[in-house]
């Protein structure tokens, strides 16, 4: 496949993904020129098992990564004291009238809490899956989780207080 047409009928579905995952248009198009030079680069180890555009938005996915851990420093660990359970945040969700409430305050929190809590609540994947998709620790994984959790039930229940 030629580079210009991999890029034409691949730039809509990247640009949109990594949109959604940034929020910010200069940002996600500047990520999207880097995730197609990148798949040029490496398009002799594209292995076609399953759709290009799944392979493009991985490595959409890994540029998003490596963007945010050059903004952000890792944080250090806390202890897993005084956390709410998952059954919270559980029961929370199944109310539709707080699941938008939730998807406000999801919006508005800060990488990578947002993908984390996303990948652990709406995909239903192991804090395992997530430290290998995030390439970090289990441990980072599972504390990153909780404190995205913490930040959505802080923000319900200052939206219950008002």
């Amino acid at each position: 496949m030629l580079s210009e047409e991999l890029y034409r009928e691949n730039y809509n579905i990247v640009f949109g993904y990594l949109f959604r995952l940034c929020r910010n248009h200069s940002i996600a198009e500047e990520l999207t020129a880097e995730t197609f030079l990148k798949a040029f680069s490496e398009f002799s180890s594209y292995k076609g098992g399953g759709k290009i555009s799944t392979w493009i938005c991985q490595i959409a996915k890994n540029e998003y990564l490596q963007y945010i851990r050059k903004q952000k420093h890792t944080e250090n660990t806390d202890d897993f004291e005084n956390l709410p359970d998952d059954s919270s945040i559980a029961d929370i969700i199944q109310d539709k009238s707080m699941a938008l409430e939730i998807h406000k305050l999801l919006h508005n929190l800060e990488e990578p809490y947002k993908e984390v809590f996303i990948l652990r609540v709406f995909a239903e994947l192991s804090f395992r899956d997530i430290s290998v998709i995030m390439e970090k620790t289990e441990t980072w994984a599972r504390v990153t989780y909780y404190r995205a959790k913490v930040r959505i039930l802080e923000g319900l229940g200052e939206k219950n207080d008002k």
